[in-house]
């Protein structure tokens, strides 16, 4: 090479670099190239022409460009961006988070304040911030770090970064399965919910639990046509808006009686034995983690991610933490369970449980669709990569046996909310592994082994402290849970003292 093709080619290097670096071909407007689950070290990405990410090997015997369209094609890396249409924005992602974190049992935690006092209301913060977090660095592991030192997204989902960590054989087995496990249950719950909600709103009928659940799971059969995020965006938006108007009615009614709050109820205390499983139901609550690799790979800008994290999270937590101090002062040492059976009028509980009932049905679809997303991508791709051939066409329709497999799953989780005995406790018990694990150590543990070199002492710190923090939270929960459990199936109350009755009539 003389010293002109020399200088022409340290040109060239300066414009590549130069375009990388600046604003306009910064790492959010770039497409991205996915590595092979089989072989993280192969591969690694450089900028082009073009602006996109390409693989190249470099591998010493892999030199030739027909060896690298060969290896390439086996392995068949796409780009991560997919298809435009299925881009969703900061706002709509909004929702689907907030969908997560607001939880239906936002009419129980009045309750959790009469039980742990103060420390409630501080958990329902700190819980906040922790999962925000553990939100924001679990999808920080989705991405490494380029020769230039430019981030590059290289994994797609939870499952595989598990599979950077503990290999594709345990690691992804493991973490897929605690998902599918939170998922499943969520949907379960929701179903039961309506059931009884309903129920509870016209207790002189003839017709049993049962049946409000069968007539519940009619219109949940329509979740099986979803097959973008951005509807089920727009539900999750139609889901917030029922659980503002619930906050709004009890609150308002609450204020109306400002002149009675009594302010000495509220205590510095905590009952040891429910206390630990309502603080489970807070855990529960926040838990969005799931859903965040899916949400952020399909936001159109994805430098907002950090951003819709956290004012999802404050929001979620003012809502929180108000309404459930307010609603306790309200009522103070009376205060039930289900904080609308305080409410004095009966055309105001059916309002509400109206307003719940829409609530459950609007927030059944997000983690059912995330549910299916995760079978069709362990089963569902196609011969050699999975056991069996795509639920989609050529053309991107649902074909009729894959359509039939969600109806199936459907009504699956309705099956198991009639048949399963006391589910709520049960999943009280299977969540306090599953939801610590996912939301608290997980993330975190990750974290530390895939970004330890570039973290400073502070942010280890933090981490290592909120894993043991998730490990305290998962062993109270499961040993109390278990102790309920137990007793419910002795026909008891969770201790000879106190009763906790969760919004779910068992």
């Amino acid at each position: 090479m003389n010293w002109r093709e020399r200088l022409a080619f340290l040109a060239l290097n300066a414009r590549l670099a130069y375009r990388s670096r600046s604003s306009k071909h910064d790492e959010e407007r770039h497409e991205f190239a996915r590595y092979s689950s089989e072989d993280h070290g192969e591969y690694e990405s450089h900028p082009m022409k073009n602006g996109k990410f390409s693989h190249f090997s470099t591998s010493a015997d892999d030199d030739t460009d027909e060896h690298f369209r060969k290896k390439a094609g086996e392995n068949g890396w796409t780009e991560v961006d997919g298809d435009p249409r299925d881009k969703i924005t900061e706002w709509q992602a909004g929702w689907n988070v907030t969908n997560a974190i607001q939880g239906m049992f936002i009419v129980s935690f009045p309750y959790t304040v009469l039980q742990g006092g103060y420390w409630a209301v501080v958990a329902m913060v700190l819980v906040a911030y922790i999962c925000c977090h553990t939100g924001n660095i679990l999808v920080d592991c989705l991405y490494d770090l380029d020769a230039m030192g430019h981030k590059v997204r290289v994994r797609s989902s939870y499952v595989e970064i598990a599979a950077a960590v503990w290999g594709p054989r345990y690691g992804a087995r493991i973490v897929h399965c605690a998902q599918l496990i939170e998922l499943l249950m969520t949907c379960i719950l929701y179903v039961l919910l309506c059931g009884d909600l309903v129920q509870g709103s016209f207790p002189n009928t003839p017709l049993s639990l049962t049946s409000w659940i069968l007539l519940c799971t009619t219109p949940l059969l329509a979740c099986a046509f979803l097959t973008s995020l951005r509807r089920v965006s727009t539900l999750s938006m139609w889901c917030t808006i029922s659980h503002m108007l619930i906050n709004a009615i009890i609150l308002v009614y609450c204020f109306t009686k400002a002149k009675e709050w009594r302010w000495s109820d509220v205590q510095v205390r905590i009952d040891i034995w429910t206390f630990p499983i309502s603080l489970g139901i807070i855990v529960f609550s926040y838990t969005s983690q799931i859903f965040l690799p899916a949400l952020e790979g399909k936001l159109r800008d994805r430098s907002r991610f950090r951003c819709m994290m956290t004012w999802t999270h404050v929001i979620a937590a003012i809502f929180k933490a108000l309404f459930s101090y307010v609603g306790f002062l309200t009522w103070g040492f009376d205060t039930l369970e289900v904080v609308t059976n305080n409410l004095p009028s009966t055309s105001l509980k059916h309002i509400v449980n109206f307003f719940l009932v829409c609530k459950a049905m609007l927030s059944y679809p997000l983690p059912f669709f995330a549910s299916v997303d995760l079978l069709q991508t362990a089963f569902f791709q196609g011969r050699p990569k999975t056991c069996f051939s795509s639920c989609f066409d050529d053309s991107r329709q649902l074909t009729w046996w894959g359509l039939s497999l969600r109806l199936g799953l459907v009504l699956f989780t309705c099956a198991m909310a009639i048949t399963v005995p006391h589910f709520a406790l049960l999943m009280g018990l299977i969540g306090s592994f599953t939801g610590t694990m996912l939301s608290f150590v997980w993330p975190c543990y990750f974290h530390l082994r895939l970004r330890w070199h570039l973290m400073s002492r502070a942010a280890r710190v933090l981490d290592i402290v909120i894993i043991i923090t998730g490990l305290l939270c998962c062993g109270v929960g499961i040993y109390y849970s278990g102790h309920a459990l137990s007793r419910a199936f002795q026909g008891l109350p969770p201790s000879s003292a106190h009763t906790l009755k969760l919004p779910i009539h068992n």
